[in-house]
């Protein structure tokens, strides 16, 4: 998981990241990557740009 204050920052840090793995024989498969996103849920959490909420699933028996 990578995150920046921008896009142009972050388009920086992946491709110094995929360099890297490429110079020591580490490949991706791109499918199986999600590119660009705002939000990103992992482990019963949401990380989203202001803010790390759990998700709605996780809480539901507390909330009603």
């Amino acid at each position: 998981m990578i995150g920046t204050k921008t896009e142009k920052g972050h388009n920086k840090i992946v491709e110094k990241v995929l360099r890297r793995m490429e110079e020591n024989d580490l490949f991706v498969k791109p499918e199986k990557y999600m590119w660009k996103v705002r939000k990103v849920g992992s482990l019963g959490v949401v990380i989203g740009p202001d803010k790390v909420k759990m998700e709605k699933e996780k809480i539901q028996e507390v909330v009603y």
